[in-house]
């Protein structure tokens, strides 16, 4: 960490010399590890090594940034002039600033030392496992890796933190074939410590394989109703991701084009979605710990019963909006778990859709979506029934979640979200 701590200081003191007001740099280095597969064999196995720094300087209220790849001096050097010279041509913004020191602190998560040999007996059983329960099941791509990170953020207000972390990690994409039969494709994606552990039995492994070899025999959909979409977890999860940036999210605050910008305290959901940011939870692998910021990292909730809590801002968009500053700028989420099984709300459903995978575009300002449900499934009569090939589905976002239907009792952990199946009323389904 030394060598760090020298990186960002050498960096401050150059910056501050250089007549900047105040400046804030992060340095980190680290190692990965990889395993790759490619259509089933192993294709690849390397080590990486990483340094970055990155400085933002503010001067007569004008920012200027860099980041580069080497931490020599002369290197640093040459950044720290392009920094400066971006500050003076950049335009005045009152709203600039750096974090200001609270309490610094040293960070320490995950596993600091792999177990590579270990690691690469548990891939090789997972490919074996595939090839004996789910022959049609072609891993398209498979990487595995174990990441390690030194990391330290340093301004000049005194903030000092400190990070060292490091994890496993899989994600894995596939398709299943039969013949001249293939799926679309689809991915997952976990990170975990335990080198050993057993990777088709995380959550949703074999429910997501046994549902691509249901796929082969997809068929188109005709005509059009509304009805009930029930979300996969990972799905869910995308869809989230757009209602933070879009809703809730810097840019939209600051545009003034969120739906939500004048919805702080009111309900913007149905009663039963909870939605909190959990870098610290014990249920997520190596969380934020320090801020985009330079602040040090808490949980906070978002979505509190359907009541709008808080936004996702930055300090930054804070100042500008003069809105509260998130206390985390983590994608780390959880949804609160509801009180029906998966099971339970499908025999609930008389006419829906369950969708595995969504591609489309960024919703409308208004929250107006519109794209097409992948590996998914007709709902009839309380079954999920056939598999559908590619089908269009569309509704307004800030209108579906008003329109909770339900939320299961079962949630999956990948380890950096903790996300149950969510329905909604209200979505158009259309085929040809």
């Amino acid at each position: 960490m030394e060598n760090l701590k020298s990186a960002a200081k050498y960096t401050l003191d150059a910056l501050i010399n250089g007549g900047a007001d105040s400046a804030q740099v992060s340095v980190s280095e680290g190692k990965i590890e990889e395993f790759n597969v490619d259509a089933g064999d192993f294709s690849l196995i390397r080590s990486v090594f990483n340094s970055s720094l990155a400085a933002k300087v503010i001067k007569n209220k004008r920012k200027g940034t860099v980041s580069l790849n080497q931490l020599d001096k002369e290197a640093i050097d040459i950044a720290v002039a392009e920094c400066l010279a971006a500050a003076d041509a950049s335009v005045e913004d009152d709203a600039l600033s750096i974090a200001t020191k609270e309490e610094n602190c040293d960070f320490v998560d995950g596993v600091l030392v792999p177990d590579k040999s270990v690691f690469f007996d548990s891939i090789i059983k997972f490919c074996d496992d595939i090839e004996r329960d789910y022959p049609e099941i072609m891993l398209e791509q498979l990487i595995a890796t174990y990441s390690y990170g030194k990391h330290i953020v340093m301004n000049t207000n005194g903030v000092e933190f400190t990070e060292e972390d490091g994890a496993y990690n899989i994600s894995v994409m596939y398709s299943a074939h039969k013949g001249d039969e293939s799926t679309s494709f689809n991915y997952f994606d976990v990170d975990f410590l335990d080198p050993a552990s057993d990777i088709m039995e995380f959550d949703m492994v074999r429910t997501n394989f046994e549902r691509a070899v249901k796929e082969l025999d997809a068929q188109s959909f005709e005509g059009k109703f509304e009805g009930v979409a029930v979300f996969a977890p990972a799905c869910f999860g995308d869809i989230l991701s757009t209602v933070m940036g879009s809703f809730a999210g810097d840019f939209a605050l600051i545009e003034g084009t969120s739906p939500w910008k004048n919805s702080l305290g009111k309900e913007v959901a149905g009663k039963d979605f909870t939605l909190k940011v959990i870098p610290h939870s014990e249920k997520i692998v190596c969380g934020e710990n320090i801020t985009s910021d330079g602040y040090k990292s808490q949980d906070y909730c978002i979505i509190n019963k359907g009541v709008l809590e808080s936004f996702c801002l930055t300090e930054y968009a804070s100042r500008k909006t003069g809105l509260k500053r998130s206390p985390s700028t983590s994608s780390c989420i959880e949804v609160t778990a509801g009180e029906r099984s998966f099971d339970e709300i499908v025999a609930s459903i008389d006419k829906g859709i369950l969708v595995c995978r969504f591609s489309g575009g960024e919703p409308a300002n208004n929250g107006d979506f519109s794209g097409v449900a992948k590996n998914s499934f007709l709902i009839e009569n309380g079954k999920v029934t056939k598999p559908l090939t590619e089908t269009m589905i569309s509704g307004n976002i800030a209108a579906m979640l008003k329109n909770v239907y339900a939320i299961s009792k079962e949630t999956v952990c990948d380890g950096s979200s903790v996300l149950p199946y969510a329905a909604f009323a209200g979505v158009t389904v259309s085929g040809k």
